[in-house]
């Protein structure tokens, strides 16, 4: 069955998609009119793409700046800028660490199945190409399956490789920008117009920083890189210009010239991105599993064709006659096990009464008889006693009295059966069993009637399972739990281990600006950053739907200010870990 996208990968595609287009269309415009502003464009795409914005991680900011008048109305320059900029660079960091993930999943793998990757994952061309080489690695030297095995393993490593090359470059440069908002955000909230050139001018310092850490991964990928299609042209990112003297206030075109540079970095870094990541990707679900779609493939068109011999296209009516079987069969079971049973018991619940009454006259019958049999007893006890015996005397001391005599009678039975009270000993003991069968009778007919209905469900527990796995299908296809955003127990352990995940590259940011390593403390607070926009995408449905948000909100804001010390930042993820939406699943269906 397949699984349905996500929202977030619907809203990367579509990221994706728009950059692609918008980067291509800019240069054919500024190829066919070198003195065409590609400002516009880049403006009018950023303000389509605004409205399927995908909410992030929140800026470093005070919380009281949503409230300043001051900053609603810059909030269009410097509010929108910076969230563009992460929210850009974590869905191209999501990007990488997708695939990468992919990759460092393969190599952990044995030789073995390295080669089976090689060999049958990589679509059909990869198929016959790897086992073209692999005969003539049997026939030349009889070593092809280790020959195999290493340029697999060099085949994966050299994506993980560059990937984890690039993540490292697009996870500081996130860190850098965040840290950077970070020291100034109470002065940006309170003088924007003082304190944006200067952070424009930071990011553009930062920008040129990433085009030589991405420049030296291109560099490298053209002269040693078993991938094929190589990106030639190389990343060049605008740099703001100085048009003011120091101590002089940037005009507002000014300011708008130097976003609007900003953005056009973007857009080259997403385009960028997206043809280096294109060419270390994972193999799609459909390569991967081609094999299996093209047997299923062929086995729908065997059976399709199989169909149509026996549909009325080639004139045989075997068709019609399966589906009116098929039909006969589903009404039959529908009949038996559904229809049948449910009225079974509707009449058991409302015919109450009635059953009742008729179980009532039953009982009186019986009444009659023990009483009869109880006057037959009382007169022949009175009369071979020879005396009075009291009406409620007991049926089983008058019986044997009627049992003594009877057998005394037996001694001679031909005279007492004449003369005697054998036969009437006979019909009183008749009598008692009349009485007996008549109780057991109605003892088995009130046992049969309690259990219609047990018998009713019984027949309709076939149809019960049925929807039972019906029903179970309908919910795993809605929860969705292979993704963190999902609501079942998978979804919750997703979450967790995010919340882990953050709390380990926390530790590890911590470890490195003890050791006096910047670069690498940067890098891991970056990827501590893009842990939290994950985590803060996948909880907040589930947190605002128990009313857990604005508190959980806090805690992840808190988790991502730099200059929070780690041991509170740690009391802050043990609070975190006892919000229900984050605690395990209370049962595992």
């Amino acid at each position: 069955m397949a699984v349905p996208p996500s929202e977030t990968e619907s809203v990367e595609n579509r990221t994706f998609l728009s950059q692609f287009y918008s980067h291509y269309l800019g240069n054919r415009i500024h190829a066919l009119y070198p003195y065409f502003s590609t400002n516009f464009l880049s403006t009018f795409v950023l303000r389509f793409r605004s409205t399927q914005r995908r909410e992030c991680l929140p800026l470093p900011l005070p919380s009281s700046s949503l409230d300043a008048p001051l900053f609603m109305t810059k909030r269009s320059r410097v509010h929108d800028v910076l969230e563009d900029i992460l929210e850009r660079v974590l869905i191209n960091l999501h990007s990488v660490q997708k695939n990468l993930q992919f990759w460092q999943s393969r190599a952990k793998r044995s030789d073995s199945e390295k080669a089976r990757f090689m060999i049958f994952e990589r679509g059909p061309r990869a198929f016959i190409d790897e086992t073209v080489k692999l005969l003539r690695g049997l026939t030349a030297q009889g070593s092809s399956t280790q020959n195999l095995s290493q340029s697999a393993s060099d085949y994966i490593d050299e994506r993980v490789g560059f990937l984890s090359s690039l993540r490292y470059s697009l996870a500081t440069f996130l860190a850098q920008v965040y840290m950077e908002v970070d020291k100034i955000g109470e002065d940006l909230v309170e003088d924007p117009e003082t304190k944006l050139p200067s952070l424009l001018v930071t990011i553009s310092v930062l920008f040129s920083t990433l085009e030589a850490s991405i420049g030296h991964l291109h560099a490298m990928r053209q002269s040693d890189s078993s991938v094929d299609g190589s990106y030639s042209t190389p990343l060049l990112f605008e740099k703001v210009p100085e048009i003011n003297q120091e101590g002089s206030q940037w005009t507002d075109c000014e300011i708008r010239d130097a976003i609007n540079s900003v953005y056009q970095n973007l857009n080259k870094l997403d385009s960028y991105i997206s043809f280096l990541v294109i060419k270390h990707r994972k193999p799609r679900k459909i390569t991967q599993y081609w094999i299996r779609y093209t047997c299923g493939a062929v086995g729908l068109s065997v059976c399709s064709i199989w169909l149509l011999r026996h549909s009325r296209l080639v004139g045989s009516s075997d068709l019609d006659n399966w589906v009116q079987e098929a039909r006969n069969s589903t009404y039959s079971f529908f009949r038996n096990h559904v229809e049948e049973p449910i009225f079974s018991i509707r009449d058991e619940l409302f015919d109450t009464f009635k059953k009742r009454h008729q179980g009532i006259m039953d009982v009186e019958e019986v009444q009659l008889t023990s009483n009869s049999l109880h006057r037959m007893l009382l007169a022949f006890s009175e009369q071979t006693k020879g005396q009075k015996f009291p009406v409620n005397a007991s049926d089983q001391e008058m019986m044997e009295i009627v049992m003594d005599r009877y057998e005394k009678e037996l001694m001679h039975p031909i005279q007492n059966l004449l003369n005697g009270e054998l036969v009437r000993a006979i019909l009183i003991q008749v009598q008692k069993l009349k009485l007996d069968t008549e109780t057991a009778m109605l003892e088995l007919n009130q046992i049969l009637r309690a259990n219609e209905i047990n018998f009713a469900v019984l027949t309709a527990l076939p149809a019960f399972f049925l929807s039972l796995l019906l029903m179970m299908l309908v919910r795993g296809w809605f929860k969705q739990d292979t993704k963190a955003e999902g609501r079942g127990r998978v979804a919750r352990i997703q979450r967790r281990l995010l919340v882990i995940e953050v709390k380990k590259r926390i530790m590890q940011y911590q470890n490195y600006v003890d050791q006096g390593l910047e670069r690498d403390a940067e890098y891991m607070f970056g990827l501590a950053l893009y842990s939290l926009d994950r985590l803060y995408h996948s909880v907040k449905w589930h947190a605002e739907a128990t009313g857990e948000w604005e508190r959980l909100r806090e805690d992840i804001i808190d988790l991502a200010k730099p200059r929070l010390q780690t041991s509170h930042k740690e009391s802050v993820i043990s609070h975190m870990v006892t919000f229900d939406c984050l605690l395990p699943s209370r049962n595992r269906l």
